[in-house]
């Protein structure tokens, strides 16, 4: 491996969350810093307004575990997958990358599973920032004792929907408890693209 630093001895990195595959920030990492995320496979940057390393989260508490450092074809670029352990942003956001040029089109997709995926990030941002009065926010401080709860009263109302024949209440059911399977998945810290894969793989046989 021979990555290639700028003329500043800088290159840049692109944070991701290697569950929901949000982008969470973009910084500059140098040589020293590079090595320090490696030993302590936790986040550390160089600034470059106060030129000096400055470790993610040591003030904040609001650590990244890293997963994985992956560089690109030049080897001039990195992405790194991290798990969160609170807000990316200096502001309190999961994500710095929270607003979009192309909202409007991008609300006209014509995907129409494009909500699974929007639900997930929507849930990794609560995770994140825990809102108050948030419901999802609830399940995540109550822990996994009361999401797996939630799963099996979800799923005995799927099955009392679908032996009374009743497909109105059939699909809220559903809806519901999927909601309850992208929580513990987030949990978990499992993506919904490796539940897709697994689901692509069992089914192709």
């Amino acid at each position: 491996m021979n990555i290639k630093f700028d003329e500043k001895g800088l290159i840049p990195a692109v944070v991701q969350d290697a569950t929901s595959k949000e982008v969470l920030t973009v910084a500059y990492m140098n040589e020293e810093s590079l090595q320090k995320t490696i030993e302590t496979k936790e986040t550390w940057f160089y600034s470059r307004s106060r030129q000096e390393l400055w470790h993610k989260g040591a003030t904040s508490g609001n650590t990244q575990k890293v997963v994985d450092i992956r560089f690109d074809c030049d080897q001039d670029a990195l992405v790194v997958l991290v798990v969160p352990a609170g807000p990316a942003c200096h502001t309190g956001s999961y994500s710095c990358f929270s607003d979009s040029l192309l909202e409007e089109e991008v609300a006209n997709t014509d995907n129409r599973y494009e909500i699974l995926n929007l639900l997930e990030a929507t849930i990794a941002q609560r995770e994140a920032e825990r809102p108050e009065g948030s419901y999802t926010t609830y399940l995540f401080e109550k822990g996994i004792d009361k999401m797996l709860k939630k799963i099996g009263e979800e799923a005995g109302e799927v099955i009392i929907a679908a032996k009374n024949r009743d497909p109105e209440e059939l699909r809220w059911e559903i809806a519901d408890l999927l909601f309850h399977l992208l929580v513990v998945m987030r949990e978990q810290n499992l993506s919904l693209d490796t539940v897709l894969d697994t689901l692509k793989e069992r089914h192709a046989k």
